[in-house]
């Protein structure tokens, strides 16, 4: 028995271990850096953006399906019939959780986790990545091209070996990510390029545009493909609860997440299937994103941040961006709900993660934490009403 604080007051929890593992199926790839343009298969950094999937499981899963989306010689309708097949029996339906015993330590009612690690690549990524696939492989695209620190470019290059579409992921040479040997091992063309994170998102559209490939990038004309693929989540929630929760809490990077599922919850809205708008709660790394900031310093809009003052950690990774891509999007929706945003440091993120697997059997990222961290600080602060609230976790821990 051991004792840890998170926040006010100080709670007692009982270890409870897990088990982690991920088995990988092997395939080619090509791995190079921009310096040197050669090939390598040495993964020179180490994990920082380490969720967890099962891939392999799902490959075996939904092989049937994959042969006849990625045969060519079949008709296309055929072909999306199948690759809808498998977004439906694969990708959300997630986890939807009630946390009693979280209840009872923090002395808030109805609180109940929307857990994203149930994907196929462990994270919220596989919603947007399989909709873009599909909608690539519908408007004849024979390749993707996306951006990545690591879950994004696995969930991608997975959704485009299942459709028999060739993918393209640019990586910047400061990342280190462990997913990159699950990117490898799906198939696709891993490049290393210099610079930061929206750096390679410049390099990766502009290849795009010049070579004409399926540009899966955030920010450009699949935006609204994206926020309606988040709200995937939304329509989960909604059928679980049969109204809208008081609040709906999750981490944010880009915003496009938290901008999805206020769109869902908008949809509902406006369709009569709920009674009212959740406020929409952002959390993200103390100091590190644009979103968070301009909502607590009550500025229009995002602004960028100085990229040479973000100090970058295995645990704030997903999170910190100096450019944050749709974040006027997630900071319009969290204004419009009367929602509000804040900070979480790598320590609370860290011992969030652990309250979950101790108290709720949910292994969880920590960086995926933070929306729920921001709710419960707000509480803490000023005990919210009694109501539903729900918590996205965004991650599986590997």
């Amino acid at each position: 028995m051991f004792t840890l604080a998170i926040g006010k007051p100080r709670y007692l929890w009982q270890a409870m271990a897990l088990p982690s593992g991920l088995p990988l199926f092997s395939a080619k790839a090509i791995v190079m850096t921009s310096a040197q343009n050669n090939i390598s298969t040495t993964l020179p950094h180490e994990s920082m953006d380490g969720a967890f999937g099962e891939i392999e499981q799902v490959s075996q899963n939904v092989d049937q399906q994959r042969r006849i989306a990625a045969d060519q010689s079949i008709s296309l309708e055929k072909r999306l019939e199948a690759y809808e097949d498998m977004i439906d029996s694969e990708v959300g339906d997630t986890t939807f959780v009630r946390a009693r015993n979280i209840e009872r330590d923090i002395g808030l009612r109805q609180l109940y986790l929307k857990f994203e690690g149930g994907n196929p690549t462990g994270t919220q990524k596989d919603r947007i990545a399989f909709a873009q696939a599909m909608d690539a492989l519908r408007r004849g695209f024979d390749t993707i091209t996306v951006a990545t620190c690591g879950n994004f470019g696995v969930a991608q290059a997975l959704a485009a070996s299942l459709a028999g579409l060739k993918c393209i992921v640019y990586i910047p040479e400061i990342y280190r990510t462990r997913r990159i040997q699950e990117i490898a091992k799906l198939g696709a063309e891993i490049l290393r390029v210099p610079g930061d994170y929206e750096q390679a998102v410049d390099v990766s559209c502009r290849r795009a545009e010049q070579d004409e490939l399926y540009d899966a990038n955030p920010g450009g004309n699949n935006t609204m493909l994206q926020l309606r693929a988040y709200g995937g989540i939304s329509d989960e929630i909604y059928d679980e609860l049969r109204d809208a929760p008081q609040a709906v809490a999750a981490p944010v990077s880009n915003g496009t997440t938290l901008a999805g599922i206020y769109k869902g919850f908008l949809s509902l809205y406006r369709r009569g299937k709920i009674s009212r708008m959740p406020a929409m709660v952002a959390g993200s790394s103390f100091g590190k994103n644009p979103i968070v900031r301009a909502f607590l310093k009550n500025r229009p809009d995002c602004e960028d941040l100085h990229p040479e003052k973000i100090r970058e950690t295995s645990i704030n990774e997903p999170l910190i961006n100096w450019h944050s891509i749709d974040g006027d999007h997630a900071l319009a929706a969290i204004r419009e709900t009367k929602g509000w945003a804040g900070n979480a440091s790598d320590k609370n993120m860290r011992l969030y993660a652990r309250m979950l697997r101790e108290r709720e059997g949910l292994d969880a990222l920590p960086a995926s934490t933070a929306g729920l961290i921001a709710l419960i600080a707000r509480h803490q602060q000023n005990p919210l009403p009694n109501d539903r609230y729900v918590a996205v976790l965004t991650g599986r821990k590997s």
